[in-house]
C-alpha cells in the first residue's frame, strides 16, 4: 500500500491495500455472524441471566424534583415476603464513594458529588432514595410501596433561562449558584463582519429535550463471590473497561477485582456509556450482601433516570452579503442538563460540541459564541447520540437558510457559494477544528442527482398551485468521529482511546479474535470478522469474534463516538497482519521455503506466484500444537498476535455530508407528512456497505424524532408529564418516508484501512433538514419557525390558527 492510492499510509507484507487484497471481504454487505442467533430469539441479555442466590433491588424513588429527605420509615416493607434489605442512601454510602462529573480540562466545569442514592436531598423526580432488595422483582416492587418516606419539598429550578437569576435558589449551595460551565469563543472579526453585512437574520432557536429509548431498558447483575474476593458485573454497556475502572474505584476495590461482561445489548445510542447511581447501587449491594443482585430498569423508570439530552435555546444571527457569501456567525447558547454533571463524561460535552461545529462546513472565518450550561431539578442530561451535531447543524443550517430567504437566494446555491471547497483541505475551522479531507461539494452535487432536485422544484410548484404545501429542506453536516484522547482521557477520565484486538490461531485452523470494541447492535462483529479475514487471507466463516469481557478482551474504549470501525477495525487489520507474517514464518519453517514465496488464501498456505496449494491452515496449526518435535532447531511458532491503535495526526476523524427532506404540511390540521429523504454521507472506506446505510437511516429515524415527535414534556414543579410510551411519542415504520444513501468516500491517512465512523451521521442532519423543509413549504404565510420537535400545536401556533 502506498500513499498515491488514497486507502492510507502504511505499507503491509504485500503491496496491496486492504480493498485490494485477494478475496477482500472488505466493502462486501455480508450477513452479520451473531444474526441467525438474534433472529432466533437466542440472544443473551442481561436480563435472562439466573444466577445461585440471586436476588432483585427495586428502588423507591423521589416524587418530588427537589425535596429533602426527612425521615424513612421500613419497619413494614422488612416485614414483607421475601425482603431480603431495604438500604439507604448513607448507609449504601458507606460501602459506595460519591463522584464528581468534572474533566480537568473544560475549565471553570463544576458540579456536586453524587451517591448512589440520595443521602440528604433528592434533586430530580425519579432519583433514588432508598433500595428494596427481595427474592424477586415483584416482591421487591411491592415492599417498595410499603416504604414510608417524609419529604420537606423544596422550590425547585426547572426554568433554565432564569437559573441563573438571583431569586432563583441554588441546588447545590456548596457549588454558590446554577452555573456548572460557560465557555467564550469569538474568532475573526465578528463586529466588522456584521457592521458591513447587507442583511442580517437573526432568530431564536429552541430544542425540545428527548431521550434515547433503548428496546432494552438499563440492566446489570453484579455478583460478588467472597471465595474470590471478586465481583462480576454483568452489564449492557458500550464501555466495559471504563465500567470496570469506575466500580473499582468507588468501591474500594482493584481493578483485578472486578470483571464486567457485556453479552447481547438492545441498542444503546450513547445512553448506555454513562455511570448511573442505580447501577452503581447494584454493584454496591452485591458487595454489602455478598450475593447476586440483579436490576432491570422498566420503561417507566427508564424515561426519569435514562440520560435526557438536546434542552437547547439558542440565539442565533447569520451576516451575509447580496452576493450570498456569508461572512459571519454569532450564537448564544443556554442550555440545562439537571442537578448534577454526569459521571464520568460529564454533560458539558455536548454544549461544547454545539459551540465547536456550529459553522463547520462553511469558510466563513468570523465567529462568536457563548454557551451556558446550567443546573436544574430534572433528569440529568448528558451524551446521546450524535452529541451536539443535531443542534450545531439545526443553528448553522437554519441561519443559511434564514441568510438565503432574506437575500431571495436559493438555498442550493448560498451553500454552494459558501461550503469549504473540496480542494482546501486539510484546513482548520474558527472554533480550531482540524478537518483533513472533506467532501462537502462533492456530496451536494450527488444529493441533488439522487433527489432529482429540480423535478421536486417543479412538484412543489404544480402543488402550491393546488393549494398543497410542500417543502424541501437541506443541511450539511460535519461529524465528530476517530476519537483520540483529546476527547476524555486529557481531561483525567480513565476512558482509553485506544482499541484492542488479540488474534489466535487455533488448533483446528480456525481463528479466535478478542476486541476491546462492543456489540450495540450495530454489526461491530460482522465489521470486524471481516476485516480480519481480509487481513489474513482466511475464509470469513473461520473467524470468531468475542468482545465485551474485561478478564479476556484486551484493554480498550469499547463503542461510542462512532469510533468502532474506525479504531477497532485499525486495531484487527494491523494484528491481523502481524498474525499473518507469523503464519507463513511457520509455514516456511514446516515447507522449508522463505515466507515471501508463500501467500494465505481461502485458509490455505499457497505458492504465492502459482496459489499452487501448500498446506491447509489446519494441518499447520497440527504441527505447531502437536508436533512442534518436528520443527527446526530453535524455532518457536507464534500463533497469536495482538495491536492495539489510536489516532495521532488528528485527534478527530471528521466525517461529513448532506441531508434533504421533502414533506408536506397540513396548514389546516399542522400536521407534517414526510414524503422522501436522501442523505450521501462520507464515512471514508466503507467496509460493510449494508451496515453503513442502516446506520445512517437509523440515526436518520431518530433524528426524525427529534424533529417531529419526541420531546421530554415538564410542568413548574419539575413532574415529567408524559414518562411512559402512551405519551411520548416516537417514530413509527408508517410515518418514515423512503430514505436514500449515497457515499463519497474520502479516506483517512491516519490509519491503513482509511476507515472513518459512520454511526451518528444519520441523526446530525435529519432535524436540520426537516426543520428547513417545514419552513420551505411555509414560506407563502410568511412564518419561520425555529423550534423542534414540530409538533403540529407548534405550526398551527406559527401560522396564528390557535
Amino acid at each position: 500500500m502506498t500513499v498515491a492510492d488514497g486507502r492510507g499510509h502504511g505499507v503491509g507484507m504485500t503491496a496491496l491495500s486492504p480493498l485490494d487484497r485477494p478475496n477482500s471481504y472488505i466493502g462486501r454487505s455480508v450477513p452479520r455472524p451473531n444474526l441467525t442467533r438474534l433472529l432466533q430469539g437466542r440472544g443473551q441479555y442481561v436480563s435472562d441471566l439466573v444466577l445461585p442466590r440471586m436476588v432483585h433491588v427495586a428502588f423507591v424513588r423521589s416524587p418530588y424534583a427537589h425535596a429533602r429527605i426527612q425521615r424513612i420509615d421500613r419497619q413494614a416493607a422488612c416485614a414483607m415476603p421475601g425482603v431480603v434489605a431495604v438500604v439507604t442512601g448513607p448507609e449504601l454510602a458507606a460501602v459506595c464513594s460519591p463522584w464528581v462529573g468534572v474533566l480537568s480540562h473544560m475549565k471553570g466545569l463544576k458540579s456536586a458529588p453524587q451517591h448512589a442514592i440520595a443521602v440528604d436531598v433528592a434533586c430530580w423526580q425519579g432519583e433514588a432514595v432508598a433500595a428494596v432488595v427481595a427474592s424477586t422483582r415483584a416482591e421487591a416492587e411491592d415492599a417498595a410501596e410499603h416504604v414510608v418516606v417524609d419529604y420537606e419539598e423544596l422550590e425547585p429550578v426547572t426554568d433554565m433561562r432564569t437559573a441563573l437569576d438571583a431569586a432563583t435558589p441554588v441546588i447545590h449551595a456548596s457549588l454558590g449558584d446554577n452555573l456548572a460551565f460557560e465557555r467564550r469563543l469569538d474568532a475573526g472579526a465578528v463586529d466588522d463582519a456584521f457592521a458591513r453585512a447587507d442583511a442580517v437574520a437573526e432568530t431564536e432557536f429552541v430544542f425540545g429535550r428527548h431521550t434515547g429509548v433503548t428496546l432494552e431498558p438499563r440492566s446489570v447483575v453484579a455478583d460478588w463471590r467472597p471465595g474470590d474476593d471478586r465481583l462480576t458485573v454483568y452489564q449492557g454497556t458500550q464501555a466495559p473497561h471504563m465500567i470496570q475502572n469506575i466500580v473499582a474505584l468507588h468501591l474500594g476495590l482493584a481493578e483485578q477485582q472486578v470483571r464486567v461482561v457485556c453479552k447481547d445489548v438492545g441498542g444503546s445510542f450513547g445512553i448506555k456509556v454513562h455511570v448511573y447511581p442505580d447501577e452503581m447501587a447494584t454493584a454496591a449491594l452485591s458487595k454489602m450482601l455478598r450475593r447476586p443482585v440483579k436490576y432491570v430498569a422498566d420503561r417507566l423508570e427508564s424515561f426519569v433516570t435514562d440520560i435526557h439530552a438536546r434542552d437547547h435555546r439558542v440565539k442565533g444571527r447569520v451576516a451575509v452579503r447580496n452576493d450570498g457569501v456569508i461572512t459571519a456567525f454569532e450564537i448564544d447558547d443556554l442550555t440545562g442538563i439537571g442537578p448534577y454533571s454526569m459521571y464520568p463524561r460529564t454533560s458539558a460535552i455536548e454544549a461544547n460540541q454545539v459551540l465547536n461545529l456550529v459553522g463547520g462546513p462553511y469558510t466563513t472565518p468570523n465567529y462568536r459564541a457563548r454557551t451556558r450550561v446550567v443546573f436544574q431539578n430534572k433528569t440529568p442530561m448528558s451524551q446521546y447520540r450524535g452529541v451536539g451535531h443535531p443542534i450545531a447543524c439545526s443553528i448553522t443550517e437554519g441561519l443559511v437558510d434564514l441568510a438565503a430567504r432574506t437575500i431571495g437566494m436559493d438555498p442550493v446555491e448560498i451553500r454552494r457559494r459558501n461550503l469549504v471547497p473540496d480542494d482546501a483541505y486539510p484546513c482548520a475551522s474558527p472554533t480550531g477544528m482540524r478537518f483533513e479531507s472533506l467532501s462537502h461539494h462533492a456530496a451536494l452535487d450527488k444529493l441533488l442527482t439522487m433527489m432529482d432536485y429540480d423535478a421536486l422544484r417543479a412538484d412543489q410548484a404544480t402543488s402550491r398551485a393546488s393549494g398543497i404545501h410542500r417543502g424541501i429542506g437541506f443541511a450539511s453536516f460535519v461529524e465528530v468521529t476517530n476519537p483520540s484522547a483529546a476527547f476524555y482521557g486529557i481531561g483525567g477520565a480513565g476512558i482509553s482511546s485506544q482499541d484492542g484486538v488479540a488474534l489466535r490461531l487455533d488448533a483446528a485452523g480456525t481463528i479466535t479474535c478478542q476486541t476491546s470494541v462492543t456489540e450495540q447492535g450495530q454489526g461491530a462483529e460482522a465489521v470486524t470478522a471481516q476485516v480480519v479475514a481480509t487481513a489474513l487471507g482466511v475464509k470469513l466463516a473461520d473467524v470468531r469474534v468475542m468482545s465485551g469481557d474485561t478478564d479476556v478482551t484486551p484493554y480498550g474504549g469499547g463503542t461510542w463516538a462512532s469510533r468502532a470501525a474506525g479504531i477497532g477495525g485499525e486495531a484487527a487489520w494491523q494484528a491481523g497482519k502481524q498474525l499473518r507474517r507469523n503464519i507463513l514464518d511457520v509455514a516456511a519453517s514446516i515447507l522449508q521455503t522463505q515466507a515471501e514465496a508463500m501467500d494465505i488464501r481461502e485458509s490455505r498456505i499457497v505458492d504465492a506466484d502459482t496459489l499452487t496449494e501448500r498446506l491447509t491452515l489446519a494441518e499447520l496449526a497440527r504441527i505447531a500444537y502437536f508436533r512442534p518435535d518436528t520443527l527446526p532447531p530453535g524455532f518457536q511458532a507464534e500463533l497469536m498476535a495482538v495491536r492495539h491503535y489510536v489516532p495521532r495526526t488528528y485527534p478527530f476523524a471528521f466525517t461529513n455530508g448532506i441531508q434533504s427532506s421533502y414533506l408536506e404540511v397540513d396548514p389546516d390540521t399542522g400536521m407534517a407528512r414526510l414524503l422522501g429523504h436522501w442523505v450521501v454521507e462520507d464515512c471514508g472506506t466503507i467496509l460493510n456497505p449494508q451496515l453503513v446505510d442502516e446506520q445512517i437511516r437509523g440515526g436518520v429515524v431518530q433524528g426524525l424524532g427529534a424533529a417531529l415527535f419526541e420531546h421530554c414534556r415538564y410542568d413548574e414543579r419539575g413532574q415529567m408529564l408524559n414518562a411512559s410510551m402512551a405519551d411520548y411519542l416516537v417514530p413509527m415504520a408508517a410515518e418514515m418516508p423512503d430514505i436514500a444513501v449515497g457515499h463519497i468516500v474520502s479516506p483517512t491517512a491516519d490509519s491503513e484501512l482509511g476507515a472513518k465512523g459512520a454511526g451518528e451521521a444519520g441523526t446530525a442532519g435529519a432535524a436540520a433538514a426537516v426543520a428547513n423543509a417545514v419552513n420551505d413549504a411555509l414560506a407563502p404565510f410568511g412564518v419561520t419557525i425555529s423550534e423542534i420537535p414540530l409538533t403540529p400545536d407548534v405550526i398551527l401556533r406559527a401560522l396564528g390558527r390557535i
